[in-house]
């Protein structure tokens, strides 16, 4: 269907498929680069929970917006993440890993996003049928060598695509592109269930597997991966990133901010209540509608007092994936709230 649409602006009435033969072989006729991506804010510019800041995880947490990083350091302080500015020509911003340690601890670390059932169901997975996919990404990281890339099915247990890159020269952009052959065996969870994962693993793993393979397996990393943690102060950098189907890279497609953000909101947001209205016992109840449609029903957390008046304590309670209600026991008017609904 690419090759469609790209005939289909270049040919005028009568054209020769000799005509089509040769504009493809003179390069006049260029395949199209308007694939999707499966992969949300690959690019990272959607930063809602921390504003751009750099964070240490001391928890199995999500920092820029879809991407999920590990914490087996427990609050050892082995690395740091955050949105740089420092970027490839196209780009305007990365992720940032940074290594605060020289222990070369062994662990799971690494970043990921988690993929809905609803949004890999295209890859046909589990049958005869099943896709070819590409992942393409820039790389830029302090130290030379031999980095990972995992692809994984989340049935019980995984199974996995692992493949590895080079980074040949330091603190060096450079554009790396991975073929994965479809998955006929593992069926992903379907709906909003969380489906499939890519992870970049960049830590010593305790359970590496060989490369260029689909496994039944749960390991998070590949055997001979450079000793990132091992390096205080080696940093390591990731943006550009797409996952798409078909065995050849196309370029990454800039959606709006706003649509981005869109995307990024069906897991997590940041809201405010309102609508305040009070009972004969001086308890108030607020509205809170979320800007899209969540995934699920999300979890709500409070991170701002009210605007005025005071208040004791809050009952949150979420009544489906767009709206809920805060009852506090006191006259406190307004709060902000985040809400989660992520894989």
């Amino acid at each position: 269907m690419t090759k469609a649409r790209d005939l289909a602006s270049f040919l005028g009435n009568n054209t020769s498929l000799n005509t089509i033969n040769n504009a493809y072989v003179a390069g006049t006729l260029v395949p199209s680069s308007t694939n999707p991506s499966i992969i949300m804010n690959g690019d990272f510019r959607i930063d809602q929970r921390n504003s751009g800041a750099t964070i240490n995880p001391t928890t199995f947490q999500y920092g820029i917006d879809r991407w999920f990083y590990s914490a087996a350091q427990g609050s050892n302080g082995y690395y740091t993440m955050g949105q740089s500015t420092d970027a490839p020509s196209g780009f305007s911003n990365s992720i940032l890993i940074t290594s605060t340690t020289s222990s070369s601890a062994s662990g799971l670390w690494y970043v990921r996003q988690n993929f809905e059932g609803y949004d890999v169901s295209q890859l046909d997975y589990g049958t005869a049928s099943a896709k070819t996919t590409t992942i393409s990404f820039w790389v830029k990281g302090s130290m030379t060598g031999t980095y990972g890339v995992i692809l994984g099915v989340l049935t019980s247990p995984a199974s996995n695509y692992t493949e590895n890159y080079t980074i040949n020269v330091a603190n060096t952009w450079e554009y790396k592109t991975i073929t994965i052959a479809g998955n006929t065996t593992h069926t992903p969870p379907s709906g909003t269930a969380k489906g499939m994962r890519i992870t970049f693993p960049f830590g010593l793993n305790p359970r590496p597997v060989a490369a260029s393979a689909w496994g039944t397996n749960d390991s998070h990393g590949i055997g001979g991966l450079v000793d990132f943690l091992g390096t205080n102060g080696a940093t390591l950098q990731l943006t550009g990133i797409k996952w798409e189907v078909g065995s050849e890279a196309t370029d990454f497609q800039h959606a709006s901010f706003g649509e981005e953000l869109a995307k990024c909101q069906r897991y997590y947001q940041h809201q405010n209540a309102f609508g305040a209205y009070l009972h004969v016992n001086y308890e108030q109840k607020q509205s809170i509608f979320t800007f899209t449609r969540m995934r699920a029903s999300p979890t709500a957390t409070r991170t701002g007092s009210a605007n005025s008046g005071t208040e004791n304590t809050s009952t949150i309670t979420i009544m489906n994936e767009t709206s809920g209600r805060v009852t506090n026991s006191n006259m406190g008017v307004g709060g902000k709230y985040n809400l989660e609904a992520e894989l």
